[in-house]
């Protein structure tokens, strides 16, 4: 089995220091690169957090401070990497929750504009969940019939990633070799920013899923309490949430002007 693509698509893996998309950082990204004429690319960096790794981290990724040391920053690697994935869609293993804001995140903070407009995102463990419910090595094992060695290895995850999804096509049959279409089988609700903060509902206009505002529309609550935008850019989101409300509140402004 083989992908049907009509553009490149990236699988990738983070290992990081911790769980937290807006606070915590890389300390390892691996990428592999599809291409239509089936042609592939890897590339694997260590990536110096500038912050502690905590032990209980080091512990399972076993990445420490010293063997990051003298590695480079994410903002030094920043442009390596989105020239990497820029023109791709992106694959990977519980990335919409957790793989894709975080690394949105470091975009940012590198003041890369880093955007997924005209992107697609294929999360494999929500596939594997629907269709099985299992962990990333169970998957492994039950798609591949592999032993998954060199787990919380990024490279590793990443190349065991990408041979499950095959494996997945082969399986089920009425799961259709579109990237597009995986992504959607794939994702668990339709999110505006990537960390699920803000949400398209039924009307396809933004709404907001969290907090005292949950279910109502960002554009109804930023008219009745502007004080709620100035809340959410000083308070702890992600700075991709915080580019979205942004540009929802500049379109309605703009709208206005209108």
């Amino acid at each position: 089995m083989e992908l049907k693509l009509t553009r490149p698509i990236c699988f990738f893996d983070l290992e990081t220091t911790g769980v937290n998309v807006a606070k915590d950082r890389i300390v390892e990204i691996s990428i592999l690169k599809i291409y239509p004429n089936g042609n592939k690319e890897s590339k694997t960096w260590l990536v110096n957090p500038e912050m502690p790794i905590p032990p209980d981290s080091s512990a399972i990724h076993g990445i420490t401070d010293v063997k990051v040391a003298n590695e480079p920053t994410f903002k030094a690697l920043s442009k390596e990497v989105y020239a990497m994935i820029k023109d791709s869609d992106l694959g990977g293993f519980n990335s919409d929750r957790f793989d894709i804001p975080l690394l949105a995140e470091e975009m940012l903070r590198a003041n890369v504009d880093f955007d997924m407009k005209n992107t697609v995102a294929v999360d494999v463990q929500t596939i594997f969940h629907k269709m099985e419910k299992r962990t990333l090595a169970a998957a492994y094992k039950f798609y591949c019939d592999k032993e998954l060695t060199d787990a919380h290895s990024a490279e590793a995850d990443t190349m065991a990633t990408y041979e499950v999804l095959l494996s997945q096509l082969d399986r089920y049959p009425n799961l259709e070799n579109n990237i597009k279409k995986l992504a959607e089988f794939s994702s668990h609700k339709r999110t505006v920013d990537f960390a699920g903060f803000i949400v398209w509902d039924e009307d396809d206009d933004e709404m907001f899923s969290f907090g005292k505002h949950k279910g109502k529309k960002v554009h109804d609550v930023l008219e009745s309490e502007p004080g709620y935008f100035s809340w959410i850019l000083n308070a702890d989101f992600p700075l991709y949430t915080k580019k979205v409300l942004t540009q929802i509140k500049l379109s309605k402004l703009n709208n206005k002007l209108g």
